[in-house]
């Protein structure tokens, strides 16, 4: 999943929007059995994986992340950080989910935030993702 900033603005501050993805998917694992897996926060868009049961409703998850974000930014007007809608690819087997995390987790190096991947800060996992 991919998710942008309107106009690709600047988050306010990624420390604020990583702690309120981090609250949002432990709370989607615990009470809507909804794994958001690995992500990265680029400076105007997000990167993550997620994977629901049979009940999923994508589209209504990524708006309440969006909604939980933007409640971490009190001076930001409602719907003005977020551009509407999202950019979705369903992953089909371990090998693409590795490809695609291995893409994503480069990303901070390829905008040349930071040299290695590793020293990107606002990164991780919420819930292991075993397989697509």
């Amino acid at each position: 999943m991919t998710v942008c900033t309107l106009h690709r603005r600047k988050i306010p501050s990624l420390k604020a929007a990583n702690d309120a993805l981090v609250v949002y998917g432990t709370r989607a694992i615990k009470e809507f059995n909804v794994a958001l897996g690995r992500y990265v926060i680029m400076p105007d868009h997000l990167h993550f994986f997620v994977r629901g049961d049979q009940n999923f409703v994508l589209a209504t998850w990524v708006k309440g992340l969006k909604r939980a974000i933007l409640k971490a930014f009190p001076n930001e007007k409602d719907h003005s950080l977020w551009q509407p809608g999202f950019f979705d690819h369903l992953l089909r087997n371990n090998e693409s989910y590795a490809q695609k995390w291995e893409y994503v987790r480069e990303n901070p190096v390829r905008a040349g935030l930071v040299h290695c991947s590793e020293d990107w800060s606002y990164q991780g996992e919420i819930v292991y993702i075993d397989r697509a």
